[in-house]
């Protein structure tokens, strides 16, 4: 498997509400590019009486970026932003030196049965701009650049690649791809990708080296010799990657930083509760330290 430095299985997380499959951060790789944390939200399906309800918590020092392939979710944070993002839509949300967001299933929603399937996704930022002021943006899905290429549908949601570049605002280098293929095919990618950069196969299964690989798997490239691979019929996949950052990051719960005194200030405005609240809502999830001492 020269192609692949490695394989990583999505990881069972309870994030309260409910299951996610965990991709990164992992042991072996905590990230890829400048991405730090990447969960496969569902599928799961709720009915009348169940809700994403998670409620107001920080961030800093990075971008989420939040994209569904089924399901609503009502964002609100302490910019007084809410809206609320749909499948094929593109919600970046920059943390920079502090933002509180929750996240919540819309209103005329919550009565009803319902699905839920998407991608919840941390980008860092890069040194220099940790302590940028928040900002958010919603890009629509007819927004994003999309085209057809040897019998392959891609979408690039986010950064630069293939010569085209999202709208979604981001602060460093990177690519975040869809690619989409009903028939078998052969996809080169090697002279349209920089950087390091991981595979998320979503549906189906793709073939390397005489090797299959299937759902659930982020395969991390060896980009260097990480060319090409066959598609099987009816598969999706999504590509994330980009050039890595000089320095290490420290994640600790919802905080990102290239320092831990960043990170702990962080806390400690947080137990504090003196960061900016969320218009409209109450109550917040405290640090995980915090909870299990309340519940002792």
């Amino acid at each position: 498997m020269s192609n692949i430095q490695l394989i990583i299985e999505e990881r069972a997380r309870d994030i309260g509400n409910f299951m996610v499959g965990r991709l990164l951060p992992f042991r072996e790789k905590k990230m890829v590019g400048p991405f730090v944390f990447i969960d496969h939200m569902g599928p799961v399906n709720m009915n009348d009486h169940q809700n994403v309800d998670i409620g107001p918590h920080p961030h800093i020092g990075l971008s989420t970026l939040t994209y569904l392939f089924e399901g609503n979710i009502m964002h609100k944070d302490s910019l007084g932003t809410e809206m609320e993002i749909k499948p094929g839509q593109v919600n970046w949300m920059t943390a920079g030196k502090g933002i509180v967001h929750s996240e919540r299933t819309p209103d005329y929603l919550r009565h009803s049965d319902k699905h839920m399937h998407g991608l919840q996704i941390w980008v860092a930022l890069p040194k220099e701009l940790e302590q940028i002021d928040p900002s958010f943006a919603h890009v629509e899905e007819h927004e994003l650049p999309h085209w057809e290429q040897d019998g392959i549908a891609i979408k690039l949601i986010a950064g630069e690649a293939f010569g085209k570049k999202s709208p979604v605002p981001v602060y460093s280098n990177l690519f975040f791809l869809e690619l989409k293929s009903e028939t078998e095919q052969v996809v080169n990618i090697g002279e349209h990708l920089y950087g390091e950069w991981g595979m998320y196969i979503l549906q189906g299964s793709i073939e390397s080296e005489g090797n299959t690989f299937g759902t659930k798997q982020l395969l991390v490239a060896k980009p260097e010799v990480f060319c090409s691979f066959k598609m099987h019929p009816n598969t999706t996949i999504y590509i994330v990657g980009g050039e890595p950052f000089p320095e290490q990051r420290f994640i600790d719960w919802n905080f990102v930083a290239t320092s831990r005194e960043l990170i702990e200030a962080a806390k400690t405005k947080w137990r504090e509760q003196s960061f900016d609240k969320v218009p409209g809502e109450t109550g917040f999830i405290p640090l995980p330290e915090d909870s299990k001492f309340l519940k002792k």
